[in-house]
């Protein structure tokens, strides 16, 4: 949505309970980087595509959003218009400086449309409303933007002299930054000053990475980070879990939570410490906003994996590898982005991706002897595989061994097979960003000894004489992963902790329970009720449609318990733990809870048996 209040001429019918002028409009908003569709920034429109007349609507929408921009002096926004089963998802691309005005734009272009068909059959008042309503249209546009643009003067000529000088550029509501970490430097937008004023020799870019895929980004994120401080290198990291620098001092938390979108990574880029920049970006972001930054020097996609179709327009696998893809977009001349060759999906959007942009790109996979990996080690001189049970990387052309999986603690001797891949997928990519290969090979090492390291992925601890497994799986793949994880370690009894957000439809809660079930026989199954993420559905919803799927898959109704919160679940699960079993706890709302628990008990010296400390 805009923060303007939309001028009833831009208004054809009364606006709808979210403040569109138009009821059939679902959202509106801003893309201010790269993002799905385009290199540059513009507005998105998402309506809905249900009937003939939406549908003739859409094809409308281009036509209208081009006479818009053109009454306003903008290039033509190169608009496109995609049906995506019963959504109809827009774009067109603005100028920076006017991208709230883009958003009425697409939005007036959308009730221009509708009018238009109603004129095409014979409603002789949508006709007369299209022609009179022309110039006030304009004239309420062209006010808006200079309103708009006005305060962002400095700001768009200090982005426009980053571009000229071949360093990137972040731009939010408050701030203005051009290069990043070290070498970068921010105003606050209204003290923006001119270009001619900035020493442009000391302004640069540090390496930046970006990280993402459906499973393993955090994993991913954190081990390239470790890699970066192996090779003593001041290194920014955000992620799933937070926003983090670590310099001589150790490591400083800048912001807790989940920062997989631009204003995680912004905080990265834009502290004077950073020597080099790791940012999980994740799908949400690049999907509601775009990247945050407008160059990087490598990227990875670990993987594609069902989840969260349905929104924004990602009805398919293909549709969410493209998604992925966005991180391509800003990657500088002769930087690579790595990829799976183990992934169908990756595999299909490698090869559109070198065909269509051309984009440089770096395999991994399990194979020693997979064609797309040595191809790559000929045109560009990386890759990595697994051979004999070890890690190989060739960067810049040369082979070199990174040590076997049983010696790598993130591997838990090799059991933990998606984070093998995860390990392959950052050593490659450290190695594509220009960390020195010792420096792979000591963060390999050493990565995984300490709990601190990869919390709550895939994170083992042992209290006592019971073995816990902690991880952030929560899409069917990652639980697939995380139960055939859980078969290959040794223990007298499994449980497995089981529950799901309320934004995934009942056929996505159901892939997600048989894959839990799928191979993977638990002795007990708690379901958890998670109420701060039911969004929109009703309390036991969610675990209504996980327990019928869990007993459809093959689950004894017996081995099944509800419990009414994450943190209460693991107190039962371990209240029923005995000695040699395994408890296997994927944790989202209350992970910081858990870990608090789980470290009482272990100072505590707990064993099966033993009353739990009080939380």
């Amino acid at each position: 949505m805009t923060e303007f209040e939309t001028p009833p001429v831009l208004s054809r019918v009364a606006a709808d309970d979210d403040g569109h002028p138009s009821a059939t409009i679902l959202d509106s908003r801003r893309q201010t980087g790269a993002n799905w569709f385009s290199d540059a920034p513009g507005a998105v429109l998402e309506v809905r595509h249900t009937t003939s007349d939406d549908r003739r609507a859409l094809e409308r929408w281009p036509r209208e959003v081009r006479r818009l921009c053109e009454m306003l002096g903008w290039p033509s926004g190169s608009p496109l218009a995609q049906p995506h089963g019963a959504l109809g998802v827009c774009f067109f691309s603005a100028p920076l400086d006017g991208l709230l005005t883009a958003t009425t734009v697409a939005e007036q272009a959308w009730v221009r449309a509708e009018q238009w068909v109603r004129a095409q059959d014979g409603d002789a008042l949508a006709g007369d409303w299209l022609a009179a309503s022309e110039d006030a249209v304009h004239d309420a546009l062209r006010a808006r933007y200079n309103a708009e643009r006005a305060p962002l003067v400095a700001a768009r000529a200090m982005l426009e002299a980053a571009v000229a000088h071949a360093c990137s550029w972040q731009l939010d509501e408050e701030f203005v930054s051009v290069g990043s970490g070290v070498h970068g430097t921010a105003w606050p937008l209204d003290t923006v000053p001119s270009p001619e004023q900035v020493a442009w020799d000391a302004v640069r870019d540090v390496p930046v990475t970006l990280v993402t895929g459906s499973n393993g980004k955090t994993t991913t994120t954190r081990l390239v980070a470790a890699m970066w401080r192996a090779a003593g290198c001041h290194v920014g990291w955000s992620c799933s879990d937070g926003v983090f620098v670590h310099d001589a001092d150790g490591t400083r938390e800048l912001a807790d939570g989940d920062y997989t979108g631009p204003g995680g990574a912004r905080l990265v880029l834009r502290d004077r410490v950073v020597q080099a920049a790791v940012l999980e970006t994740a799908r949400g972001g690049m999907l509601r906003r775009g990247l945050a930054t407008s160059r990087a020097h490598a990227a990875v996609i670990t993987n594609i994996s069902a989840d969260h179709f349905g929104e924004y327009g990602v009805e398919s696998l293909g549709d969410l590898a493209r998604v992925k893809a966005t991180v391509a977009r800003i990657l500088v001349l002769d930087a690579l982005l790595v990829l799976n060759a183990d992934d169908e999906h990756l595999r299909a959007l490698g090869a559109a991706l070198e065909r269509e942009h051309p984009t440089a790109v770096a395999w991994f996979s399990r194979s020693a002897d997979n064609a797309l990996v040595l191809r790559g080690v000929q045109q560009h001189g990386y890759g990595a595989v697994l051979h004999d049970g070890h890690l190989l990387v060739c960067d810049d052309g040369v082979w070199g061994d990174l040590g076997a999986l049983h010696d790598m603690p993130l591997t838990l001797r090799g059991a933990a097979t998606h984070n093998v891949e995860n390990a392959i997928a950052a050593s490659l990519t450290a190695s594509v960003a220009g960390v020195p290969f010792a420096a792979v090979h000591e963060a390999l090492r050493r990565f995984g000894g300490s709990t601190k390291d990869n919390a709550g992925r895939m994170q083992r601890r042992v209290l006592g004489d019971v073995t816990v497994l902690v991880d952030y799986a929560h899409n069917p793949e990652g639980m697939r992963v995380l139960g055939t994880t859980a078969m290959g370690m040794a223990a007298s009894r499994r449980l497995l902790l089981l529950g799901q957000a309320g934004n995934r439809d009942d056929a996505q809660l159901v892939a997600l329970a048989q894959a839990a079930w799928d191979g993977a026989r638990y002795d007990r199954v708690l379901l958890k009720e998670m109420a701060e993420m039911l969004r929109g559905r009703q309390p036991g919803d969610v675990i209504r449609v996980l327990r019928d799927a869990l007993v459809d898959a093959g689950a004894p109704t017996e081995v099944i318990e509800e419990c009414p919160s994450e943190l209460e679940a693991v107190q039962a699960a371990l209240r029923w733990a005995r000695p040699g079993d395994l408890l296997v706890l994927p944790t989202h709302v209350q992970k910081d809870d858990v870990e608090a628990l789980l470290d009482a008990l272990v100072a505590r010296g707990w064993r099966a048996g033993m009353p739990l400390v009080a939380m």
